[in-house]
């Protein structure tokens, strides 16, 4: 990995940015609401009420610019945009680059709890040799990293992170895990640039036919697994994928609410951190409020906008649409969440897609955000699939 010839970047957000949130977070105007059970409807009142307290009286945005600025970041042209990312080496003669992706509403900071876990084995139990060097970009539009005019599918902004990875750090091998979005563009890299991913592992499904036939095959060949799943899928779906159908058909109406008022786009953010997570129908989120408000600001400062435009690929169906005959030949392993905000799709329905599955399991516990609401299981499940032995994946007791 090169990095002697790239100028450092550290996120210092002007005062004037940070004064126009507090100013308009002190003239929210608030809805009323259903006389219901909590989260009923959406976003619980009294708790968005809670997270507006939080974020004017205890929240200090300059603490999260030094834990982001506490790794060593980098923003770097990669074929006419900037991509942000952060890097931290690991212990150990030859760690293994580790590839991070987080996906909507997601960002970096999904993976600040796991970092040093990773990257130093050795001072949390495991062992020296299965330490990471660890790489977290901002996906394009999100964060501090640049995005597009246009919406543009996750397979064209998967081949930008490849070019970070082999051009512009120059990796010999690297290893990948990726969930939501993350999911899917990782996949793209293992489909279309193959030669120097050794592995790479989801909590979310990447590619693979979406919610409808998948690609290789015609319905009448899934077995009675997979159809037994697609009609549970899309039966949940009814109920609780309308941000889905809003993005990606009239992305454009919903941002000028969202880019207006931090409490409308909290609300937005934090739904999604709430049912898609182990924290029951009527409870808060089971995160911390400081790193979520944290999350919500790295929506706030870039927009939300373009990372929404990514649910246009899902509406046209080529987010996931694979060319029949085409298989992702990348040894792959899958750990989905119990509570995520899909059910986990079944082996056979992978495999139409994944050649060489050599892990596939449901984690005891968590949602959709894996790294961050289980951190512990998400560090173990990293050391495991990636055990590497003279250069291959050891793929033992994994299955």
């Amino acid at each position: 990995m090169d990095l002697l010839h790239l100028p450092r970047f550290k996120v210092a957000v002007p005062e004037s940015v940070l004064g126009d949130l507090r100013r308009r977070l002190e003239a929210t105007r608030w809805p009323n609401q259903a006389n219901a059970r909590p989260w009923a409807y959406g976003a619980d009142l009294g708790y968005m009420q809670a997270v507006q307290r939080h974020w004017l009286e205890r929240h200090d945005w300059r603490t999260w610019e030094r834990r982001i600025n506490a790794y060593a970041g980098y923003q770097v042209l990669v074929e006419g945009k900037l991509i942000h990312f952060i890097v931290e080496p690991g212990s150990g003669e030859n760690p293994l680059p580790l590839l991070l992706l987080h996906g909507w509403p997601g960002s970096m900071l999904e993976f600040l709890g796991v970092i040093d876990q990773l990257v130093h084995p050795e001072r949390f139990g495991g062992r020296e040799e299965d330490a990471f060097t660890v790489i977290v970009p901002s996906l394009p539009g999100f964060g501090f990293s640049e995005g597009f005019d246009i919406p543009v599918p996750p397979r064209e902004i998967a081949r930008r992170i490849a070019l970070l990875m082999t051009e512009v750090l120059c990796m010999d091998r690297y290893v990948l895990q990726g969930g939501d979005w993350g999911a899917i563009i990782g996949s793209w890299i293992a489909l279309d640039f193959p030669e120097r991913l050794v592995a790479l592992h989801h909590n979310s499904q990447g590619l693979g036919g979406g919610h409808s036939t998948p690609p290789n095959h015609g319905l009448d060949t899934l077995t009675s697994e997979e159809l037994d799943w697609l009609a549970r899928n899309d039966a949940y779906k009814r109920g609780n994928f309308g941000y889905w159908d809003v993005q990606g058909n009239e992305p454009q109406t919903l941002a000028y609410g969202l880019t207006d008022s931090p409490i409308g786009l909290a609300a937005w953010i934090l739904q999604r951190f709430q049912a898609w997570t182990q924290c029951g129908s009527d409870k808060p989120p089971p995160f911390d409020l400081d790193h979520l408000i944290a999350n919500v600001m790295m929506y706030w400062l870039a927009g939300i906008n373009v990372p929404n435009w990514l649910y246009v690929s899902l509406v046209d169906g080529t987010a996931r649409r694979v060319e029949a005959g085409r298989w992702i030949e990348v040894p792959s392993g899958f750990l989905f969440g119990p509570s995520d905000n899909v059910i986990a799709p079944p082996r056979r329905w992978l495999e139409r897609v994944f050649r060489d599955i050599r892990r596939y399991g449901v984690a005891p516990r968590g949602g959709h955000f894996l790294a961050f609401e289980q951190p512990d299981i998400f560090v173990t499940e990293m050391w495991r699939f990636f055990a590497i032995h003279q250069g291959d994946l050891d793929p033992s007791g994994l299955s």
